[in-house]
C-alpha cells in the first residue's frame, strides 16, 4: 500500500500504485484539471507515472515555473507535428524551452514565409482543439535507432546514437506523431491554449557552421490567453526601447563589419560608458579595493594552469608567434589576478585583499549570437578578486552582496532576484571542496535574510556561484552581476599567504562583476530608461538654445557657468527657429534645454524646459545653476 506524502505533510494511502493523475483527482476534481506532471522525491514525471513506493508528491500545475517549462516543451512538439503534417518531407531535429517559449529547428526543402508560419500557427490550433492524449514508451536504444532511422529522421539518429549505452530511451506520442524526449509532458494536447509562433531564423545544426543550416521556428506559450496578450504588449514596449535602435537615435554607438561584436563608442555614449566606471571607481574605493590592470595577450601556459585553455578553448582567440609560442586574448581576468597576488609575500595581516579591475576581455560569440551591446565578442567587465583566509570567507560574500543590491539600487532596479549555481558536471576541484564553497554562499545568503533559489549545475568550472537577475521597467529579467567562491584556482596556481603562526596558507579566492559587462549594463539601461536617463547619468544633461544671434555670448557665457559647476552642458547657437531645436534636443531625450532669448539675457535668467516638453518657467541664472547642479550629482 503506497503512503503518498503531499507537501501539506498530509498523507494518502492507496491499496495498489495510483497515478499521478488518480491522485490529483483523489484530492479533489479542480486539481485533476489542471494538474500537468508531478514530482515524485523531487524527480519531475507525467501524470501517468504510477507511484509504486512510499513517495512525496508535489502537483505541478501551470503555476508552477516547472509546469510553465513543461507547456512550452509539450508545445514545441506540437509544432514539430503540425510541420510534418503540413511539410511531410521536412526532417525534425531539437525543440528545447528557452526564455519566454521555445524553438524548433528543421531540415526543410524551401524557406518558411510569415504566411507559412500563419498557417503552422492555424494547424497547432486544430491539434491543440483535438485534445490529443500525450503518452510515453520506452524503447532500447537500437530499436529507437532503427525506429527513426525508419522515419527518416536522420537528426534523431545522429541524437541518439550520442546518447551513453543504457540510458533509458523514451518516446512521446500524440497522434500520428513521435519524438523522442526525457519529458515530461501535458496529458493531452487540450492544455496547450495559449500560444503564439513569434518568427523563423536560420540555424547550424547543434551550433556548428561546418554543419547543415535548418531553419528555427521560434513561439511562445503561456497559461492563458491574458498572460499572452502581456508577453506580446510587452515585446512590442522592448522592440520601441531597443538599444540599438536608441543607440542610433541618441548618437551613442555603432557597429562596424570591419570588427564584428565589438563596439564604435561615440562621444556621448563613451561619455555614459565612462560615467559608470566613475561610479564603480568611487564605490570600490569606498569598500577598500585597489584598482589594478593585466595585460590583455597572455601565453598558453597561463591558460593551461587555470583550466580555461581545457574548458573554454573554443571561445579564445589566439595567435602563434615566430617562436612557436602560443598566446591567448583574455577571456577573463582570473589568472592576471592570480598572478598579481604571487608577487611578493603575503601575510594574513594583508587580508582580505580585493583587487578590482576594469579589464578588457574577448570571447568568441558564433556570429548568428551577436546582439547589439547585449552579446559581443570584446567588452569590458567590472572584475575584481577578493583573497582572503576561509574565516573570511563568508562575511566577504555577505559584504559583496550587500554592495551589489546598493548599486542596482542607485540605478533604479529594485527588484533583484539571486540564483546560486552550484556545481556543474564538467569542473575541476574535489567534490569536498565544492561542499565547502556552495556552503559558504549560501551562509552569506542566509546570514543576510536574502531569498534565492537553487540552480542546480550552472556554476562555473571552477567554483560554484551566486547570479543576480534584475527585473526592467518593463518586466523583463536581466542576469548581470555574479560572485563566485573558489579554492581550485589557488590550488592550481600554488598561492599562499603566511599566517599568524609563519605557516603557509592556501587564501580562498571570490570572483566578483558587480556591472558584469559594462557593453551590456549600457545596453540593459539604455533599454530600462527608455534613453530618458535619470540627470545624474545622462552623458548630455543639459542644452542651452538661443532665440536669435542677439543671445549667442549670453548663452556661452552661460555655458561656461554651468560648465564650471560640474554639469555636461552644449549650446545650440544653429540659426534655426526655436520650436525645432527644442523638438530636436527632446528627440535625443536631454533632460533640460535652457532657452534664452533677449529678456533672459537682459535680465540675467533662463527659460527652463525639461525633456517631456514642459516649460517650467522663468528662473535666474544663479538659482538654476544650483538647481540643476543638485540634480546633477545626486
Amino acid at each position: 500500500m503506497p503512503c503518498i506524502t503531499l507537501p501539506d505533510g498530509s498523507q494518502r494511502h492507496y491499496p495498489c500504485p495510483p497515478s499521478v493523475a488518480e491522485v490529483a483527482a483523489d484530492i479533489g476534481p479542480g486539481l485533476a484539471r489542471t494538474a500537468l506532471a508531478g514530482q515524485v522525491d523531487g524527480e519531475l514525471v507525467d501524470t501517468s507515472y504510477r507511484i509504486a513506493r512510499d513517495a512525496s508528491l508535489k502537483l505541478i500545475t501551470h503555476r508552477d515555473p516547472e509546469g510553465l517549462d513543461i507547456l512550452r516543451h509539450s508545445c514545441a512538439h506540437l509544432l514539430a507535428m503540425a510541420v510534418k503534417q503540413l511539410y511531410p518531407g521536412a526532417q525534425v531535429a531539437v525543440g528545447p524551452v528557452i526564455e519566454d517559449g521555445f524553438f524548433y529547428d528543421f531540415a526543410l526543402e524551401r524557406p518558411l514565409t510569415p504566411d507559412d508560419l500563419a498557417l503552422i500557427e492555424a494547424r497547432m490550433r486544430g491539434l491543440a482543439a483535438a485534445d490529443l492524449p500525450v503518452t510515453r514508451r520506452e524503447l532500447p536504444r537500437d530499436q529507437a535507432i532503427a525506429h527513426f532511422e525508419q522515419l527518416g529522421e536522420h537528426y534523431k539518429v545522429e541524437l541518439i546514437r550520442a546518447i551513453p549505452d543504457g540510458e533509458p530511451l523514451s518516446l512521446y506520442r500524440q497522434g500520428d506523431f513521435e519524438d523522442i524526449c526525457r519529458g515530461p509532458h501535458v496529458p493531452g494536447t487540450g492544455a496547450l491554449r495559449a500560444f503564439k509562433l513569434t518568427k523563423v531564423a536560420g540555424a547550424y545544426w547543434r551550433g556548428d557552421a561546418r554543419n547543415a543550416m535548418l531553419q528555427r521556428i521560434y513561439g511562445t506559450c503561456w497559461p492563458d490567453a491574458k498572460a499572452l496578450e502581456s508577453y506580446i504588449t510587452r515585446l512590442e514596449e522592448a522592440s520601441k526601447r531597443d538599444h540599438r535602435k536608441l543607440g542610433a537615435q541618441l548618437d551613442l554607438f555603432h557597429f562596424d563589419d570591419c570588427a564584428p561584436g565589438s563596439v564604435f563608442w561615440h562621444a556621448k555614449g563613451w561619455t555614459l560608458f565612462l560615467l559608470l566606471i566613475a561610479y564603480m571607481r568611487a564605490r570600490q574605493d569606498a569598500a577598500d579595493y585597489i584598482e589594478v590592470n593585466t595585460p590583455d595577450v597572455m601565453d598558453r601556459g597561463l591558460w593551461e594552469t587555470s583550466g580555461h585553455w581545457f574548458n573554454y578553448r573554443d571561445a579564445m582567440f589566439t595567435t602563434t608567434t615566430e617562436d612557436e609560442r602560443v598566446f591567448a586574448l583574455k577571456p577573463m581576468n582570473c589568472p592576471g589576478a592570480v598572478s598579481l597576488f604571487a608577487q611578493g609575500i603575503k601575510s594574513y595581516r594583508d587580508l582580505p585583499l580585493r583587487m578590482a579591475e576594469f579589464g578588457k576581455v574577448h570571447r568568441y560569440e558564433p556570429s548568428g549570437a551577436l546582439h547589439g551591446l547585449l552579446r559581443v565578442r570584446h567588452f569590458t567587465q567590472d572584475d575584481a578578486h577578493i583573497f582572503c583566509t576561509p574565516a573570511q570567507m563568508e562575511d566577504e560574500c555577505a559584504s559583496t552582496i550587500a554592495l551589489v543590491m546598493a548599486i542596482y539600487r542607485d540605478f533604479g532596479f529594485d527588484d533583484v532576484a539571486v540564483k546560486l549555481s552550484t556545481r556543474p558536471a564538467r569542473r575541476i576541484g574535489a567534490d569536498e571542496t565544492w561542499d565547502t564553497l556552495e556552503s559558504a554562499l549560501a551562509g552569506a545568503l542566509d546570514q543576510m535574510g536574502v531569498a534565492y533559489r537553487l540552480n542546480p549545475g550552472e556554476g562555473a568550472f571552477y567554483g560554484p556561484k551566486l547570479e543576480f537577475v534584475l527585473r526592467d521597467a518593463i518586466g523583463r529579467d536581466w542576469q548581470c552581476g555574479t560572485l563566485q567562491v573558489d579554492l581550485n584556482l589557488p590550488e592550481r596556481f600554488d598561492i599562499h599567504y603566511i599566517d599568524e603562526h609563519g605557516e603557509r596558507q592556501r587564501p580562498v579566492m571570490l570572483h566578483r562583476a558587480l556591472f558584469g559587462s559594462l557593453e551590456r549594463f549600457t545596453g540593459i539601461l539604455i533599454e530600462h530608461y527608455n534613453g530618458h536617463f535619470p540627470m545624474w547619468l545622462a552623458p548630455q544633461q543639459v542644452v542651452i538654445l538661443n532665440i536669435s544671434e542677439g543671445q549667442a555670448d549670453y548663452a556661452r557665457s552661460v555655458l561656461k557657468l554651468l560648465k564650471q559647476a560640474g554639469i555636461r552642458a552644449t549650446v545650440d547657437l544653429r540659426n534655426e527657429k526655436i520650436g525645432y531645436k527644442i523638438r530636436e534636443h527632446t528627440l535625443q531625450k536631454v533632460p533640460y534645454l535652457l532657452v534664452v532669448g533677449e529678456r533672459e539675457k537682459t535680465e540675467g535668467r533662463i527659460t527652463l524646459r525639461s525633456c517631456s516638453g514642459d516649460d517650467l518657467g522663468s528662473h535666474s541664472l544663479t538659482e538654476t545653476i544650483e538647481r540643476l547642479g543638485r540634480e546633477a550629482h545626486t
